[in-house]
Parts: structure tokens; C-alpha cells; sequence
């Protein structure tokens, strides 16, 4: 049997000290699986396993968190040829959720359990991948709000980023950026730009989902309408289900972008964290480029 490394983020939105980890040990070993697992609540800490795991003799790589975390053992177990899995113990889930993943530990065991794999594509920006999407302007600016009011005040997540979002939006928001691809180059001033590893679904409650990960494109994605008001109608069309993406966004589907903006580094949002990277931002699409645990489609055979 492959071995199996499992690293577990306890600072994951619902990861429960009491009973996750006791639940996940039983829930391995009742599904016949012996696996080395690491519990860490440091995002250095995930980073270091996640490079140990690599450079193990593991098939597998376990990830248990959000995102964030997802995506930092994800760059590791695809630079090294491993498989990644996926335990959805994060807020969101978005990535666990596109690739059909249970979202209870025990179904989600199961899975890996019966070990179905899929190759998908992943984003890169400036050398640094990505499993969901990256962006700039608005959404950076309102993480890393929250982050400080998380850690200084001691605020919940959702009320922290509440209270980021509504400073970010009094403080004017917009960037003016210099978009080059396919031979072609353009100006826009808007308040973000948003660049998701294959498409994005927009369109009413189907808000950040994806039909695909295989399709070797990148989405971008920005404000249609100008000015303060035109953001304050996309925050009410969102609150009330009522956003269209061919009406609200300018998008376009591409497999590389330069991004350019008036500052050698800008705050760039990927995965859900927040950094500064230096500019112009290079992005790109690898296709094929992870593997990953997913479940079995019916009328496939073991």
C-alpha cells in the first residue's frame, strides 16, 4: 500500500480540538489505511511538512485546512510528482468542493480510501502557484484588513472581514492597471482584477464554483461598471442573488497575463492569503500539472 503523509492545519475553520483529530485516526484506520499524520496550526510549520512529505518516499499527501493550506501542499506535491487528497477542513472549501470531495471527514476518507485520481491544471503567478484564483485591488486589501483585525483585536473571521470590506470601500479602492496578452496591451481603473485557474461560474448563487479544472485556461475577471457607485452595486447585486456575469464583469480567458500597475510590489491575494509581490505579475496556466484524489465517477471500475 502507498504510504501516506496527512498534514492537518488545526487552525482550519472547522477543525474541533476535541474530536477531529480522534475522528480522522478512526476514520483511517477503518478504512484500512495506515498514514503518518501531522498536526500543525503554523503556516511555516505546514510549509516545512509539506516539503518533508515531498521529499519522502509517499505517493500520497494528505491535506487537511483551507485553502490556503490546501494550496501550500499543493505546490509542494506537484513540483515533486506526488499525489495530493484532500480533507475539507477549511471555512469554504472551494477546491475540495470543484473537485466533488465529501464534505464530512469520514466520506472524505473514503474517497482517498479508494484512491481515484485525476490530473489537473493549476494557476501560476510569478512563480508561485495556485489552486483557486489570485487577485488584486479590493480583495487583497480586504484580507489583509482582516488578518490585522484578527490578530489584534481579536475579532471573528466573518465579522473582521465585514469590517475590512466596508473600510476598503470608504477608502477609494480603485488601481489602474496595464493588462498585456496575446500581442495585445490595455488600460483599465478598476477596483480589482481577478484571475481564477479555469472558469469561473458568476452567475447568481453559483458564485466561485467551477464546472472544471482541466480546460488549460485562465479567467480574468473586472468591474464592468466605473466609479464608487459602481462597486456599491456590485456589493447589493451580490447580497441579493442578483449578479450577472456578461452584465457585471468584463471578462476574458486566456493561458498567460501580465498584470502592470504603477508600483514595483502590490498587495496580491492567492488562495485567500494576502502578500506583497513584486510587479509586473506574470501569470500563467501549467495544464495536467497536479494530481490529485477525487471520487470515482459512476460506471468507472476500480
Amino acid at each position: 500500500m502507498a504510504r501516506i503523509e496527512v498534514i492537518i492545519n488545526a487552525g482550519g475553520g472547522s477543525f474541533d480540538d476535541n474530536e477531529t483529530e480522534s475522528l480522522l485516526i478512526g476514520a483511517f484506520r477503518s478504512s484500512g489505511l495506515e498514514v503518518n499524520m501531522s498536526v500543525v496550526r503554523s503556516g511555516v510549520e505546514i510549509e516545512t511538512l509539506a516539503k518533508t512529505a515531498a521529499a519522502s518516499d509517499a505517493e500520497i499527501i494528505v491535506a487537511g485546512g483551507g485553502d490556503g493550506t490546501i494550496s501550500t501542499v499543493a505546490a509542494a506535491a506537484a513540483e515533486s510528482g506526488k499525489t495530493l487528497a484532500v480533507l475539507p477542513l477549511g471555512t469554504l472549501n472551494h477546491f475540495s468542493k470543484d473537485l466533488g470531495i465529501p464534505q464530512t471527514l469520514a466520506e472524505a476518507v473514503q474517497v482517498i480510501a479508494a484512491g481515484h485520481t485525476q490530473m489537473v491544471d493549476v494557476g501560476e503567478v510569478n512563480g508561485r502557484i495556485f489552486l483557486n484564483n489570485s487577485s488584486i485591488g479590493l480583495y487583497p486589501r480586504i484580507v489583509r484588513r482582516r488578518e490585522v483585525q484578527q490578530e489584534r483585536l481579536g475579532h471573528g473571521k466573518w465579522r473582521a472581514a465585514f469590517s475590512a470590506a466596508l473600510r476598503a470601500f470608504l477608502i477609494s479602492p480603485f488601481i489602474k492597471v496595464r493588462l498585456r496578452l496575446r500581442g495585445k496591451e490595455f488600460l483599465r481603473k478598476t477596483p480589482f482584477v481577478f484571475i481564477g485557474n479555469n472558469e469561473y461560474q458568476m452567475d447568481l448563487y453559483n458564485i466561485g464554483r467551477r464546472e472544471r479544472l482541466d480546460e488549460g485556461r485562465l479567467s480574468v475577471y473586472f468591474l464592468r461598471r466605473g466609479g464608487r457607485v459602481g462597486v456599491l452595486k456590485l456589493l447589493v447585486r451580490t447580497i441579493f442573488g442578483m449578479l450577472r456575469q456578461s452584465k457585471d464583469f468584463e471578462t476574458l480567458s486566456t493561458d498567460a497575463i501580465t498584470i502592470a500597475t504603477r508600483k514595483d510590489r502590490v498587495r496580491t491575494a492567492i488562495d485567500g492569503e494576502s502578500i506583497l509581490m513584486e510587479t509586473p505579475l506574470e501569470y500563467r496556466i501549467r495544464p495536467a500539472y497536479l494530481r490529485v484524489v477525487v471520487p470515482r465517477p459512476e460506471g468507472v471500475d476500480a
